[in-house]
């Protein structure tokens, strides 16, 4: 941990600060947000930063700091909820894949080849205009579209580990498989998967924020950080720092678990460990 907290690694140790106060503000957000999200002040619309409005007001005069703060809530609600999601049944098709290898292996992965097959905004603009906009679609739609994410990294991990001395020697002490492969095989493939979290919750907070520019994500007037970009950008010319705002948020939360996932990578693969100290 000491050599982690390093100039080498400061993107990291930001990265992580950042995400720390994303989630601590989408957890404290009724407590310290000074405003309610829906509560509306007409005679203060499109103002600027202010002792009352930190980050000003949006054009019905709600709190945008406030919004802010409550959209986070609803950004991490739907990144962990599809995330979980495809982290089970991802890695679960990924394990058995590459271990049991055979027609297992082939229904697994050609149907994660199926769902890759299809461009990801797309197949969830479709679901999504279909089933109608809402948290719990968008939390199953952005699930099953990122499946195929665990479902490859996990495979091609088991593959390699799988005809380890330590996976024979488990076998030769009589151990099931399935003892074998969820307490040796899979605590060993575990690394990269831990890293494809973090890239996974950028994703979905991207595509959710997408979805929700476009009116498909999050139901107004409930908070989100798509729809506010959304809103903001009606009022661009008159009203720069609304739009400057929301977007900096969004980009600056996805950036942050990006650069997180990849540090987490570097940290938990003790190869890339040395060869950075090498260098």
């Amino acid at each position: 941990m000491r050599g982690f907290v390093s100039w080498r690694n400061l993107p990291a140790v930001i990265s992580l600060a950042v995400i720390v106060v994303v989630v601590a503000a989408a957890a404290l957000a009724p407590w310290l947000a000074p405003y309610g999200p829906l509560d509306q002040d007409i005679a203060q619309r499109l103002r600027g930063f202010s002792a009352d409005h930190w980050l000003g007001t949006d054009q019905f005069g709600r709190d945008i700091l406030s919004r802010l703060m409550w959209g986070a809530r609803a950004e991490l609600t739907i990144a962990l909820g599809a995330t979980a999601i495809a982290l089970v049944i991802g890695t679960l098709i990924g394990l058995l894949s590459g271990y049991l290898r055979g027609v297992v292996e082939w229904l697994g992965m050609r149907s994660m080849d199926l769902v890759l097959a299809f461009p990801p905004l797309i197949l969830a603009l479709l679901v999504v205009a279909l089933r109608g906009p809402g948290t719990g679609t968008l939390i199953v739609v952005l699930g099953v579209l990122f499946i195929p994410n665990f479902a490859r990294v996990t495979y091609s991990q088991v593959l390699s580990v799988r005809g380890a001395d330590y996976v024979d020697a488990s076998r030769m002490l009589g151990a099931t498989s399935f003892r074998t492969l969820f307490r040796v095989v899979l605590p060993n493939s575990a690394a990269p998967v831990l890293a494809q979290i973090s890239l996974t919750m950028a994703a979905v907070i991207l595509l959710e924020s997408g979805l929700s520019f476009l009116g498909l994500g999050v139901v107004p007037p409930e908070p989100s950080w798509g729809s506010m970009v959304a809103d903001a950008q009606r009022y661009m010319v008159t009203d720069p720092g609304f739009i400057a705002i929301s977007s900096a948020t969004v980009l600056v939360t996805i950036l942050a678990f990006s650069l997180a996932a990849d540090s987490l990578r570097d940290l938990l693969d003790p190869r890339r460990a040395i060869t950075g100290r090498k260098a």
